[in-house]
């Protein structure tokens, strides 16, 4: 499958006139492994495997994987060309993010690319620009690209695995929640879903204006609280998990882990769904759709024994109540049961 790519780097030099070797030293100095390596990264690339150092006896680990035209297109409906910084960028963020829902921070990441033989090396090297800025800007100050490995194939895919530590805390699990937890929400939720229908819409991106290409950035370059799974975890968050599925969808899943029900706050739905105002009178959308079933903010969903002061960053958005006698776990909004919603990878 050719890659999409506009006329200005088409004419470029690909990857079919490089070897590995070569490709990987454009890479290399663009992810600065020899200024970046952290106190986890004891040896990077250069052998056959990676060290990493795991003093606190445990590994966090988690692997996620971007293919073209299934998660991401080279050229949307509305104009806007993804950039390999996007690409990359969104590799970091949403791989950090899962880290993050455990309480853990990102220690190392190792990289897995494969590309078709046109692709331009500019959009190779983009992409590892992107990855390094996503952990970065992110403030994945531990972390460092430790490794990985370089693949052809006939379209572009991108994999990436995260380790992280826990420095001697608990993990915080999907399945903690106890009856009378308030249920909170950290980052945004609605904004990459209220992007990709711009992307998906036939409003030329040039004519966004500031307000509505802000969701479009978001979900081309999502921006999960990296600080806040970590302080949920000293707070004495009870559950916790990266809303990347959508609101209903992860909450489902949580209340499920903990065998327990979740309701949502109407008042503080309505509150998330004015947030995303300027994109939905622009497509004339429900954003409240956006809220309850969009993903791919990655924020996270956390639950904390009544009483506890709230970290910062996080927002009361509703409670954990037993389950009736006669119910079993689910979501409800004002006392009545929720349709699941959300993105599934195999109903797409």
């Amino acid at each position: 499958m050719p890659v999409d790519l506009p006329d200005r780097i088409a004419c470029q030099p690909t990857v079919a006139g490089l070897s590995e070797a070569d490709l990987l030293s454009q890479i290399f100095p663009r992810l600065r492994m020899g200024e970046s390596h952290t106190a986890a990264t004891l040896l990077g690339p250069g052998d056959d495997a990676a060290i990493v150092a795991a003093p606190d006896g445990r590994t966090v680990i988690s692997i996620d994987t971007q293919v073209q035209d299934q998660d991401f297109r080279l050229l949307w409906p509305n104009g806007y060309r993804t950039t390999g910084f996007d690409v990359g960028w969104k590799a970091a963020a949403q791989n950090l993010s899962d880290i993050n829902a455990m309480g853990a921070r990102a220690t190392a990441m190792v990289v897995s690319l494969t590309l078709p033989v046109d692709t331009p090396v500019s959009w190779v090297e983009e992409l590892a620009d992107g990855l390094a800025a996503g952990i970065s800007t992110l403030g994945a100050n531990a972390c460092s690209v430790a490794g990985g490995d370089l693949g052809r194939g006939r379209e572009i895919s991108v994999t990436v695995a995260v380790t992280g530590t826990l420095d001697g805390g608990r993990p915080v699990l999907r399945s903690g929640a106890q009856p009378g937890d308030v249920l909170a929400l950290a980052g945004t939720v609605g904004h990459a879903a209220a992007g990709l229908a711009l992307l998906e819409s036939s409003v030329a991106v040039e004519s966004l204006s500031p307000a509505e290409r802000v969701f479009l950035d978001l979900q081309s370059r999502p921006r999960p609280p990296l600080a806040a799974g970590p302080a949920a975890r000293a707070a004495g968050a009870t559950a916790m998990l990266d809303v990347s599925d959508g609101l209903l969808r992860d909450g489902k899943r949580l209340a499920a882990a903990s065998n327990v029900t979740v309701h949502l706050d109407p008042a503080a739905l309505q509150h998330l769904a004015g947030l995303l105002g300027p994109a939905a009178a622009l497509l004339a959308a429900d954003a409240a759709k956006w809220v309850l079933g969009g993903g791919e903010d990655h924020g996270l969903l956390a639950t904390f024994p009544a009483g506890v002061r709230l970290p910062p960053g996080f927002t009361a958005i509703g409670s954990v109540q037993a389950l009736g006698t006669d119910e079993g776990p689910g979501v409800l909004i004002a006392g009545r049961a929720a349709d699941t919603g959300g993105w599934d990878h195999f109903a797409h």
